[in-house]
């Protein structure tokens, strides 16, 4: 196939002799993820669960709570759009070492802005440390191109899966965090920052170690193997990508799922906040949702592969919408708790399910520019459902509004689904 990538991409070869080998090489790098997934996630929970609040104190404005989450998706946007396509020239490894360097520099600017009650330089440091953030979250991809189509779900989601440390270890670091950086005479909201810098910096190393060989010419030889002379048809274009059904159905899943997990997470630490919830209560209520958003990855690629991707997205949608119409019936902590936590297992199997199908649908050169794409996609709707989730809270409906919202949100993805070819929706 004709590259998109530049003078400086990885140079092509023929596809691996060894398939063994190959196999090998795929478990080794889609462990290495698994890893990054786990440190990156780790410290950007842990950052999340006082976003929202952070907002609120700095600005002195409570309709102004969503804007660090909004500024943080932009720049997790506009990285997954800006290091997806560097990745096409240098190479999937250099590209995701430099966005989680980058990141851990964002998160030192938070770290700093959040201590001096600079708010300006915290939502500066959020920009630049989206590029940590989309890097781990772009590592989904990596696993998918190593792995043949038969195994791309699961590996993909064992990916995933390494959020479940995070999810339990990022809300856990709030408390320690928060009172180190007390000793040290700073505000008790900076130290989750501090753990987001150490889990980005400790990952770009892993990352930049382990990714060897180049992710992406192993994923051409499988192309080679599993799509034949379709191979050596040129690229698509954007429009002729959005064209493709299998496409499409993929990015709304992705990108639905994604703005309204986001949306009433981020609010909901504002509202239990203002309900007088300790932040230890909080934590537990993100680590209910983010358990629910990594534990089950592994089941959410089994059934991906074996049932296909078209059922487990619609059973996804369908979970969130749940989820969406419970939040705001009681504001005692076990409701909460496991609300989120069907919140996040119905935003983990649209993201499994749709990373994988996005990826069925690319060609080796289509994937840098079209997963960038979707990734931007992704980013850009979490940012404005986080902008818009400040502003209803600050509303008489508040945290009830935000609820119905995401469900109104959720429920046409139903029909994009239920309207998706069955032919196409086949995992194998």
């Amino acid at each position: 196939m004709t590259s998109a990538a530049g003078p400086d991409a990885p140079k092509p070869t023929a596809p691996a002799p060894d398939p063994a080998l190959r196999a090998r090489h795929a478990r080794r790098i889609t462990g290495a993820l698994f890893l990054s997934q786990s440190l990156g996630s780790a410290g950007s929970i842990a950052a999340a669960t006082v976003a929202a609040i952070v907002g609120a104190e700095l600005s002195g404005n409570v309709a102004w709570a969503g804007v660090p989450a909004a500024v943080a998706q932009i720049g997790v946007a506009l990285g997954a759009l800006l290091w997806s396509r560097a990745s096409d020239r240098i190479g999937r490894r250099n590209a995701l070492s430099g966005a989680l360097a980058t990141g851990a520099l964002g998160a030192t600017l938070s770290l700093f802005g959040v201590a001096s009650g600079n708010f300006a330089l915290v939502l500066l440091g959020l920009f630049v440390g989206g590029s940590g953030n989309s890097a781990v979250q772009l590592g989904r991809f990596v696993a998918a191109e190593v792995n043949p189509k038969a195994r791309r779900a699961r590996a993909l989601a064992t990916v995933v899966l390494g959020g479940t440390f995070g999810s339990v270890v990022g809300p856990l670091l709030v408390g320690p965090t928060s009172a180190l950086v007390t000793s040290w005479g700073w505000n008790e909201i900076a130290g989750p920052y501090l753990a987001t810098g150490v889990g980005y910096l400790l990952t770009a190393i892993l990352l930049f170690a382990s990714l060897r060989p180049e992710p992406r010419l192993i994923g051409e030889a499988i192309a080679h193997e599993e799509r034949g002379p379709v191979v050596a048809a040129p690229a698509r274009d954007l429009p002729q990508l959005l064209r493709d059904p299998s496409v499409r159905t993929a990015i709304a899943s992705v990108v639905t799922a994604h703005m309204v997990m986001v949306g009433l997470m981020q609010m909901t630490s504002l509202h239990m906040h203002g309900l007088a919830h300790p932040l230890t209560s909080i934590a537990i209520v993100f680590s209910s949702h983010t358990f629910g958003m990594f534990a089950f990855s592994m089941v959410s690629g089994w059934l991906a592969d074996r049932w296909g991707r078209r059922p487990v997205l619609g059973l996804g949608a369908t979970m969130t919408l749940v989820s969406c119409l419970m939040a705001p019936l009681s504001p005692e902590l076990l409701p909460l708790s496991v609300a989120l936590f069907l919140l996040g297992l119905g935003w983990n199997l649209c993201y499994v399910a749709g990373s994988a199908l996005l990826s069925d649908a690319l060609a080796p050169s289509e994937k840098g520019r079209m997963q960038g794409f979707n990734d931007l996609l992704v980013g850009g709707a979490a940012a404005a459902a986080t902008l818009i989730g400040g502003w209803v809270m600050a509303g008489p409906g508040g945290y009830t509004t935000m609820g119905l919202l995401g469900a109104a949100a959720t429920a046409p993805l139903l029909l994009v689904v239920a309207r998706m070819p069955r032919a196409r929706a086949a995992a194998a």
